[in-house]
């Protein structure tokens, strides 16, 4: 399981596909833990969120707010 808690970077684009269905893009910074010298200090990633995660994101989140993205990973 992977969690992240970053913030979102500009307001998130929404629109909707085939059946009405949400989907919303946005990116994140994720602060890293540890800063070496001459390396960024956050990490930057696109994300997508369809259905009604989109709605979610669509009316609670805005530039700035943190968020916390749960990721399940399954290893084989």
């Amino acid at each position: 399981k992977i969690i992240l808690i970053p913030r979102l970077l500009r307001v998130p684009e929404v629109r909707y596909g085939a059946n009405e269905m949400a989907i919303a893009r946005f990116s994140i910074a994720v602060d890293r833990r540890f800063k070496r010298e001459a390396q960024p200090e956050a990490d930057f990633f696109n994300c997508t969120a369809f259905g009604k995660t989109g709605q979610v994101v669509e009316k609670y989140l805005h530039k700035g707010t943190k968020v916390v993205i749960d990721i399940p990973v399954k290893w084989e």
